[in-house]
């Protein structure tokens, strides 16, 4: 297996003891991400809709540094503060990630530090060939 964490880069630093990503044989677990600020580490703000993009563009980033892509993607849980909150999540989503999509859960939990949305992915990339 490798661990993989991003110090010094736009993908903010974890908030405690844990890797951004995980390589297993083909497939890639990425800790599940909130909406922070790469300088401060902080929670940007704003509603739903801008917390699931800004989500979405950290894991973007993480799976580019492993060169893959949102296509990749095989498997994503979206974590919702406010289960009333799915529409205005899911309009986001639906425009970053495309057709055919992975699979997906959406449960509601209460989220860290105030965040609205959490998004983790497990992807896949086949070393052969």
């Amino acid at each position: 297996m490798e661990h993989h964490s991003f110090p010094d880069t736009c993908i903010p630093a974890a908030y405690g003891p844990y890797s951004h990503a995980v390589i297993a044989g083909d497939f890639i677990f990425l800790s599940g991400q909130t909406a922070r600020d790469s300088n401060t580490g902080h929670l940007i703000e704003g509603d739903v809709a801008a917390q699931t993009l800004r989500c979405l563009e950290i894991v973007r980033e993480i799976l580019s540094k492993l060169e893959l892509t949102l296509r990749d993607v095989v498997r994503v849980t979206v974590y919702l503060a406010d289960i009333d909150d799915f529409d205005a999540m899911n309009r986001v989503y639906s425009v970053v990630f495309q057709a055919p999509y992975p699979a997906r859960s959406t449960v509601q939990v209460r989220m860290p530090f105030g965040a609205l949305v959490g998004v983790e992915v497990t992807a896949y990339k086949s070393r052969k060939g």
